[in-house]
């Protein structure tokens, strides 16, 4: 990637006006695009320039960034831009849709010559806001390797997912399915504080606190596949430990949910599987 590289964004939201903020920062010039106005005019006041539309955009930018809120939005932006860029842009979609969309419009924009590539991101307002967000890139590698050093100002892990469009948005899904059941299991496990008589910000600490010196689920994500752990397997020793741990604290935390009268469905659910789930079955005895 050359140095004058031409950077546009369009969405600028409580993630996509940070992000563009930070790229203003960077060492490329960048034009916005955004129906909102004041959010453009706070950009210009930054540092960048203003697209009066969508194609304007498409000829003014070699790589533009859209984080607008769902598919519709996105399909509306790329055909947008379709309209007036050249052959050799790059079209990074930092929108969380569906993977289908991502390759649909890839195929679209390819009679262009236009490359389409899907770039979800992960860190919320908060990891743009610090330029520490995770994009997950899914698409062509010589592509990925042309938007990667663009990406700098807004994040400090850039992984290439895989070589299909689709692949980022794949990850991303993956990731926020274990994000969303771990809010289910907080709230499973704040009711039962709540009804032992614990306060719950006392408790919302403890978590913060370990999670950051652990990791948090992430913690056991060490392996590159979900087989069956062979007994010879350095892993296997490691995650048998987890699973013994897990198996008595699920079997107290549930008994006690039982207690005190507190419904535990994914407690229920879990402590039955663990085993099975991360891949250390318990192995009857006369098994070889």
């Amino acid at each position: 990637m050359t140095a004058n590289i031409r950077l546009g964004y369009v969405g600028l939201g409580n993630i996509g006006g940070p992000m563009a903020e930070k790229l203003v920062s960077g060492s490329h010039p960048v034009t916005v695009f955004d129906l909102d106005d004041a959010a453009v005019a706070k950009l210009v006041d930054a540092g960048a320039s203003a697209a009066h539309s969508l194609a304007d955009l498409g000829t003014n930018a070699d790589v533009i960034s859209i984080c607008v809120l769902n598919d519709a939005q996105v399909r509306t932006v790329v055909d947008g831009l379709l309209t007036a860029a050249p052959a050799g842009t790059v079209i990074a979609i930092h929108s969380t849709i569906s993977p289908e969309t991502a390759v649909e419009l890839a195929s679209t924009a390819s009679a262009s010559g236009v490359v389409v590539l899907d770039a979800p991101i992960s860190g919320g307002a908060q990891g743009a806001s610090e330029g520490r967000l995770a994009i997950m890139v899914g698409g062509p590698r010589a592509a990925y390797e042309r938007v990667k050093p663009a990406f700098e100002p807004v994040s400090n892990m850039v992984v290439h997912a895989g070589d299909r469009v689709g692949a980022g948005t794949e990850m991303k899904l993956a990731r926020n399915l274990l994000h969303f059941i771990s809010f289910a299991a907080t709230t499973e496990a704040a009711r039962l504080a709540e009804a032992a008589g614990i306060d719950l910000g006392k408790l919302g600490r403890v978590v913060r606190h370990t999670d950051a010196i652990t990791g948090g689920a992430g913690a056991i994500m060490l392996r590159d596949n979900t087989a069956p752990i062979e007994q010879d397997d350095f892993w296997y020793d490691v995650f048998t430990h987890v699973r013994d741990l897990g198996e008595k604290d699920l079997l107290l935390a549930t008994g006690l949910g039982t207690q005190l009268g507190v419904d535990t469905p994914l407690g229920n659910i879990v402590l039955p599987n663990l085993a099975q789930w991360l891949g250390v079955p318990h192995i009857e005895k006369g098994s070889p």
